[in-house]
């Protein structure tokens, strides 16, 4: 049996080729895998050790091993098929797979990212079919699944974006929203410094999305600088609003959001960490608010804005929850791909008016789930197959 492995540039080619429908469609089928097997649990089907049964979603704790530079994460994960449903329309984008993701996390701060490789096994055989440069991966999934948050729950024709940071995550974010909404006029991004990331970020989306308006700003600054203040204004008219920091205490206060704004919460992944401010997080529990997680139970142990918050698990919907569902309850894509497809003829939602500061607001807090990877490691495979990319190194496995 041969190995295909895939390098970082050969991983950027394929994944540039997704569209933002697929990708978005990708990340259906892992939060809905969630979501049924989150109810199959709860209905008392807990037969047998989930580790050595062919159960559809396994999701390991992950391990981690400390070298002299690193802390490196190993994080296996499976995902099969839920149901009978056909999902294999040509074209599709299909998350079933057996993976382990490996990243390394710096001791010290590495302005080009986490190096991270996911081993991709053949489901049949049981052996390693590719290795996959996975260094960006993690900012597509995560971004795929943030689109669709957007798309199931926030304005159906958003015209400003603000983002906070200026790495990988924000790069994929930005470019699939502004890929997928074409009325969008203006972006802008804050971060504490305005140093060569940022102004790499900012000449990379301009290339590709000339007719949008980019602004930047620094947020290390006086409390009173101008900077602030045309940061508060941004936020205050902002549509969307992606988050992916470190932060341990909040970028902004809840006043500063207006109502109906979509806020997408990627950064914060310990009960230390909080980008926004408990005040916002109950806005998103009352009223008009909505508040989406990719998993409950991964959420309530890792987010610090919702523990904080106190906020009870049945004010949150899993992003699982909202999707299009068959009549025996399995996942309906093709019916999801049609509403994913209408963005620029109305979108999913209705527009929602801005009245006082004290209105809901929509936010997804996700700290990420290993299926994810699983997902779209996959279909980087899959498709490098399809296309015949990468090395391949012929009777690896004889």
């Amino acid at each position: 049996m041969s190995l295909r492995v895939l390098s970082a540039s050969d991983v950027e080619r394929i994944s540039l080729a997704f569209s933002p429908v697929d990708l978005q469609c990708l990340m259906a089928q892992v939060f809905h895998a969630v979501s049924a097997s989150s109810k199959s649990e709860e209905g008392g089907n807990h037969e047998g050790d989930q580790a050595t049964r062919a159960s559809p979603v396994q999701i390991p704790h992950r391990t981690s091993v400390a070298t002299e530079n690193h802390t490196v994460l190993f994080m296996p994960a499976h995902l099969g098929r839920l149901s009978s449903q056909n999902l294999d329309t040509p074209g599709s984008l299909t998350a079933e797979g057996t993976s382990i993701k490996i990243v390394s996390v710096p001791k010290a701060s590495d302005p080009r990212g986490l190096p991270a490789t996911t081993i991709v096994l053949d489901e049949t055989k049981g052996s390693a079919k590719a290795v996959v440069n996975s260094r960006t991966l993690t900012a597509l999934r995560n971004a795929a699944g943030s689109l669709l948050s957007t798309s199931l729950i926030a304005r159906r024709t958003p015209k400003h974006i603000v983002a906070f940071g200026a790495g990988n995550q924000i790069l994929y974010h930005l470019d699939l929203h502004l890929r997928f909404f074409p009325h969008v006029e203006k972006c802008t991004i804050v971060n504490r410094t305005l140093n060569d990331r940022v102004e790499l970020l900012v000449q990379r989306l301009s290339q590709s999305f000339g007719h949008i308006q980019f602004a930047s700003f620094a947020s290390a600054t006086s409390p009173d600088s101008h900077s602030i203040k045309r940061i508060e204004e941004a936020i205050g008219s902002a549509d969307i609003i992606i988050c992916a920091t470190s932060s341990t205490t909040p970028l902004f206060p809840s006043s500063w959001v207006s109502p109906g704004t979509h806020l997408i919460l990627i950064g914060s992944y310990t009960p230390q960490m909080h980008e926004v401010d408990s005040d916002l997080i109950l806005r998103a529990t009352s009223g008009n608010g909505q508040l989406l997680v990719d998993s409950r139970a991964a959420c309530f142990k890792e987010a610090g804005e919702l523990i904080s918050s106190k906020v009870g698990q049945d004010r949150v919907t899993e992003i699982g929850e909202l999707l299009p569902k068959g009549e025996f309850g399995d996942l309906d894509i093709e019916r999801l791909k049609l509403q994913l497809e209408v963005p620029s003829k109305g979108g999913l939602n209705p527009p929602t008016e801005r009245k006082g500061v004290s209105e809901g607001v929509t936010i997804l807090k996700s700290v990420g789930i290993g299926l994810q990877d699983v997902a779209i490691s996959s279909a980087v495979v899959s498709r490098a197959e399809e296309l015949g990319i990468g090395a391949i190194i012929h009777n690896y496995d004889i």
